[in-house]
């Protein structure tokens, strides 16, 4: 499955310039500044509270920044400031345990394949007034081929495990096609042995030609594929660069408040409390 490639790659999928968010009267964004070119896949770490997933929300138009006084533009996504949450979404699309809890209900039951493909409606689930195509079928079925999850189809969302239904979440983001796929703690829930087949899962689309931005706060879940990580801490960017330049004993340790240790184990980092 291949992007739509038509956008110049010159344009960032991400430019944040001074980006506050505030939450009562706590600033959960304080001016953060960051930019991420365009199949440049990024990890995004931190300590709980760091502002990770407040950073996802903010891409996703889920919230909004507080206006700058010179009133120039706080967030750009693929080089524009203004964009339908529908539009957004076949572009960028997005996988997350909150998420997940929409889909698995069992009070409200969702078979697997229309989980899927009501991705083109923005939908949960299909409705009376939803015409499906059979292109809509066919790239439904084939996300579905792509996270090797086509043996799920007929059963309901709630009846999947943690990783079956994260992997057919990730399907239903990927129906449009998209640019980009943000993926805010993927692998919360999964045991080891899942989460290692899940991500090699993500190895695979990032192989394909889909931008991945990961927001973490388990260094071992950094892809190989990634090489450009952002490390926050309270809202502010700590440090960003290369895995080589920002996984480092004393990064860690400043971002997560107490000594770390990072190792090198094949293609993965390990951190551990030092």
């Amino acid at each position: 499955m291949s992007p739509d490639t038509t956008h110049s790659e010159s344009i960032p999928l991400l430019d944040l310039h001074e980006a506050s968010v505030l939450r009562g009267e706590r600033l959960i964004l304080d001016r953060l500044s960051l930019r991420v070119a365009a199949g440049q896949h990024t990890a995004i770490l931190g300590a709980n509270g760091s502002g990770k997933s407040t950073l996802i929300r903010l891409i996703a138009r889920q919230i909004y920044p507080l206006a700058r006084e010179d009133n120039t533009p706080t967030i750009k996504v693929f080089g524009r400031d203004r964009w339908s949450v529908v539009e957004l979404r076949s572009l960028i699309g997005i996988v997350s345990p909150a998420m997940q809890g929409d889909y698995t209900n069992e009070d409200a039951p969702l078979e697997v394949f229309d989980a899927v493909v009501s991705g083109f409606f923005a939908a949960r689930g299909l409705w009376v007034d939803h015409h499906v195509t059979e292109a809509m079928r066919q790239h439904a079925l084939e996300a579905l081929a792509h996270v090797q999850a086509t043996q799920f189809i007929g059963r309901e969302m709630a009846s999947l495990s943690t990783g079956e239904a994260r992997r057919v979440l990730i399907a239903r983001a990927l129906v449009h096609r998209p640019r980009a796929l943000l993926l805010d703690e993927p692998c919360t829930g999964l045991d080891p042995a899942n989460r290692r087949r899940f991500l090699e899962s993500l190895r695979q689309l990032a192989q394909r030609g889909v931008t991945l931005l990961l927001v973490t706060h388990h260094v071992e879940e950094i892809l190989p594929e990634i090489d450009h990580v952002v490390l926050l801490r309270e809202g502010r960017l700590l440090r960003k660069g290369s895995k080589a330049s920002v996984l480092t004993h004393e990064a860690l340790s400043e971002a997560f408040g107490m000594p770390m240790r990072v190792a090198q184990q094949g293609d993965y980092y390990h951190a551990s409390v030092g």
